[in-house]
């Protein structure tokens, strides 16, 4: 499942979230499905529940919301709903964005962890790091997540 968090994209502009649907598939990954709402802390975990109470959904890849602006609330939203937190992806997305751009590395909240079974990535909303996000954390690990959470 694929969630962006925005309040300026419309489905037609959301080139981040239709980029993680088109890695996923490339990857042989079904999307079962995308929503755009608002960056609403409510909204947002409103989404998460129904991914983590759909059977078919093991993995929610959420983007946008990640900063520190005023209406930036995914992190909160995602945080308090974490049930084990994987730290290591936030460090080594931020160190990589580092390497990358440099100090506005920073600012990132970029986060995951196991909801209810799922495995959850939280992630900014450019384009840029939503590729590097999905090219060299989520995408190499995501089938082995899975397997890990349902042993």
């Amino acid at each position: 499942m694929v969630i962006t968090c925005s309040d300026t994209r419309t489905p037609e502009t959301d080139t981040s979230g239709q980029l993680i649907r088109k890695l996923l598939e490339e990857r042989g990954h079904t999307v079962v499905g995308y929503h755009l709402v608002k960056d609403d802390p409510a909204q947002i975990q409103l989404w998460i529940a129904r991914g983590t109470a759909n059977e078919t959904v093991q993995a929610i890849i959420i983007n946008g919301g990640t900063g520190i602006a005023r209406r930036d609330s995914t992190f909160e939203a995602v945080d308090e709903m974490l049930e084990k937190r994987l730290d290591g992806f936030g460090e080594i997305f931020r160190l990589l964005t580092y390497q990358d751009i440099g100090s506005p590395a920073i600012m990132s909240r970029a986060t995951a962890g196991v909801i209810n079974g799922r495995i959850l990535f939280s992630t900014p909303g450019s384009e840029n790091a939503v590729r590097l996000a999905m090219e060299k954390l989520i995408l190499p690990e995501l089938g082995h997540l899975i397997q890990q959470l349902i042993k």
